[in-house]
């Protein structure tokens, strides 16, 4: 299963069996069905239920919020993440305050899609990851999928959400396979309705990792191969990679930290500020004696994302800069 046929699939059965959700978007309508296809299929088959729009993304988050308020689920497309900023106002002041406003007689089930991340030479306005903008807004859940999860099951939990959920999808990952292969050692706590990932270059029962790398969505692919060369030089890596990065699995990541002794917090997103800081003074906190090392954060420069390929690769994160700051962490630099 590819990554963004399992989420075709989800939007497909979830539509299919359930007549109150409304699917609105740019350039979403068949043959196209989206800018990268996953809305393929449901404009032909829920003509009345699939909505193209005008390039007006706040009127787009606007209206769903309306129709979320009048018993419908709305599932928004945005056609990039970096016009999220158009939707701020939308999310922030109305879609997540609704429920408390109105002393909780109505409900927001909202779903806000987008496309995020850079590595295809889109350019500055078409290639970041802006969600750290929306972390820590109360009532608001931000699902990023790695294709160590099933994003379609996590697409679903979403849509039948009672409150707003911001589903990022990074662009890198449309075209992989989900994870299932012997090559690296993956568990996920299935039992939690997002789940996290831990995935691991060694036979849990024999070793302990060198390192733990905690990170999310588009950074997933990178760790696959990484891990996979990292174990042919035996050095062991885990990883703790979440769905749900608005409320991260503390005591999974407390766990799998105190275990390797040295930890390295990798995300997309510009550096400062940002969800790596936020993780890194939990664990200070909670498991500060367990630690071997300090705690490194790696994140995009923040610089404005060129275009061109090799530029763009100085800016955003790679396999080189993880594969560097391993060997740093572990020969103690």
């Amino acid at each position: 299963m590819k990554y963004h046929k399992s989420l075709n699939e989800s939007l497909h059965n979830s539509m299919q069996n359930d007549e109150k959700i409304i699917l609105l978007g740019e350039d979403i309508i068949d043959p196209n069905g989206g800018a990268f296809k996953i809305s393929q299929g449901l404009s032909t088959r829920f003509p009345d239920r699939v909505l193209t729009t005008p390039i007006s993304e706040s009127s787009l988050v606007g209206i769903g919020c309306g129709l979320a308020l009048r018993g419908f689920r709305a599932i928004i497309e945005i056609m990039f993440g970096d016009f999220i900023t158009l939707t701020v106002d939308q999310i922030i002041n109305h879609a997540v305050k609704f429920e408390n406003m109105y002393n909780k007689k109505v409900k927001v089930p909202i779903v806000i899609r987008t496309p995020v991340g850079g590595g295809r030479g889109y350019g500055p306005t078409h290639s970041q990851s802006l969600e750290k903008i929306f972390l820590g807004i109360p009532g608001l859940k931000i699902i990023a999928p790695s294709h160590f999860h099933d994003p379609g099951l996590l697409l679903k939990n979403a849509i039948y959400e009672d409150s707003p959920v911001l589903f990022i999808e990074n662009k890198l990952l449309y075209p992989m396979s989900l994870y299932d292969s012997e090559k690296l050692k993956c568990d996920t706590n299935k039992d939690e309705k997002y789940s996290a990932a831990i995935v691991r270059n060694y036979s849990i029962e024999t070793e302990k990792p060198d390192i733990l790398i905690i990170t999310y969505g588009g950074v997933s692919k990178i760790i696959e191969e990484l891990f996979v060369e990292m174990r042919e030089e035996e050095i062991w890596c885990a990883a703790v990679i979440p769905s749900d990065i608005s409320e991260p699995p503390y005591e999974i990541i407390y766990r799998e930290a105190a275990n390797a002794g040295r930890v390295i917090i990798v995300e997309e997103g510009y550096k400062r500020f940002n969800w790596g800081s936020e993780i890194s003074s939990k664990i200070y906190e909670n498991i500060f004696p367990a630690l071997k090392s300090k705690i490194r954060l790696l994140a995009a420069e923040s610089q404005v994302i060129p275009a061109c390929y090799e530029l763009e690769q100085e800016i955003i994160i790679n396999k080189l800069k993880i594969e560097n700051t391993i060997m740093e962490a572990i020969n103690g630099n």
